[in-house]
């Protein structure tokens, strides 16, 4: 790494720290996967270790770093932990997630994102991580229940699909908003008798659409 590099490394996981991303394994993963990997040759590669979202294919964003960081956090994931994500998008968040979890499967409406996902998975030896093109909203009732779900497009409400998917004692983090202004992010818990709600922060995401996108 040259010094420039790890000079930006260094700025990046400080930014991280200073708003609120202060567990040590989501900061230690998040040290490991270079953002950069997710956006190059796009417009805003030069900006890959900026804290904003960037744009990418098929009209998605990649997330901002200290929302990937909160939202991997919230999750606690745990090593034998069996995690489902909606929203594949750059696979940023899945190949975050591969190093904390036993097994990934990451689910995208865009066929063109999940390939380009699985390629960069490949690249960097990230075996534990199963990339799905299909609708994201109905989950995946064959590899049910989940120890874990994020979603990283908003809903209206948590949906049912994947509540029922989550295991007893599990954890749901997603953003949920009628609007693309006015989004929460909550954690949910399955409890034996019904779920538990936490609201932790604003955020803005793309809306969690049915059916298959057209790339």
């Amino acid at each position: 790494m040259t010094d420039d590099a790890a000079e930006r490394q260094m700025q990046f996981l400080f930014t991280l720290r200073s708003r609120g991303v202060t567990d040590q394994r989501t900061l230690e993963a998040m040290e490991r996967i270079d953002r950069g990997d997710f956006v190059r040759g796009g417009l805003f590669e030069d900006r890959a270790y900026d804290d904003v979202p960037l744009t990418i294919s098929c009209g998605q964003t990649i997330s901002q770093p200290t929302v990937v960081g909160i939202m991997t956090q919230a999750l606690n994931v745990q090593p034998r932990d069996k995690v489902l994500e909606i929203g594949t998008g750059s696979g940023y968040q899945a190949a975050i997630l591969s190093l904390l979890a036993r097994r990934v499967y990451t689910i995208d409406r865009y066929r063109r994102l999940v390939a380009q996902a699985r390629e960069i998975f490949d690249r960097l030896g990230l075996t534990n991580i199963t990339a799905i093109a299909g609708d994201g909203s109905f989950g995946l009732s064959d590899q049910a229940p989940f120890d874990r779900i994020i979603v990283t497009a908003a809903a209206e409400d948590p949906p049912g699909p994947l509540l029922a998917q989550l295991r007893i004692g599990g954890i749901m983090v997603l953003p949920v908003g009628q609007s693309d202004t006015v989004q929460r992010l909550i954690r949910v818990t399955r409890l034996e008798r019904g779920y538990d709600y936490d609201e932790l922060c604003p955020v803005r995401f793309v809306p969690l659409i049915e059916g298959m996108g057209k790339e």
